[in-house]
């Protein structure tokens, strides 16, 4: 079904308003792949805020055009399905995770930052772990020379003798630990 020339440009607008907020876009051809797991691919993108879409190729030029993801455009040939996130991890990991388990879904590449990326770059963008998990692996470092002091007087503590006038010492242990 063809579509005139109003909602081509409705089709542009909309699509230019994802580009405009996203942070990512991944590219996949989906050749092949059945209307249950594509169904399984939407259900998946849009519980992880993926904006997932079979565009014209043609369209998705125009919309990208003079965004950062406008150096992926040499990329859109083909039957593709193009995924916008604005989180800078969710498009790719939520594409690479699905074509782990479907082999007729192909990533061709994406953008991000204004770089593009092949299939290899989308994958390894795909495997930074979620901002939650970088903030605790980093209040586990700053953490980290705190519990070692409070270990090390614990420890001295210990060795003079617990007596009354190392509370402080335990005190700031238990206060560390807590």
């Amino acid at each position: 079904m063809s579509l005139n020339r109003s909602e081509k440009e409705a089709v542009i607008s909309d699509v230019t308003g994802l580009a405009a907020k996203a942070q990512t876009l991944v590219m996949a051809e989906y050749r092949g792949i059945t209307v249950a797991d594509m169904t399984k691919l939407r259900s998946s993108a849009r519980s992880n805020g993926v904006s997932l879409s079979v565009l014209k190729n043609t369209l998705a030029r125009r919309a990208v055009a003079g965004s950062g993801f406008e150096v992926v455009s040499d990329l859109m040939t083909g039957p593709l399905i193009y995924g916008f996130s604005v989180d800078a991890v969710a498009a790719a990991r939520v594409v690479a995770d699905f074509a782990k388990t479907n082999v007729k879904l192909v990533i061709r590449g994406g953008a991000y930052g204004g770089k593009a990326l092949d299939e290899n770059g989308v994958k390894q963008l795909a495997s930074i772990p979620s901002k939650e998990v970088l903030l605790a692996q980093l209040l586990g470092l700053m953490q980290s020379p705190i519990s070692r002091t409070a270990r090390v007087l614990a420890a001295i503590a210990e060795k003079k003798g617990a007596g009354a006038t190392d509370a402080p010492a335990e005190a700031v242990a238990e206060a560390v630990a807590a």
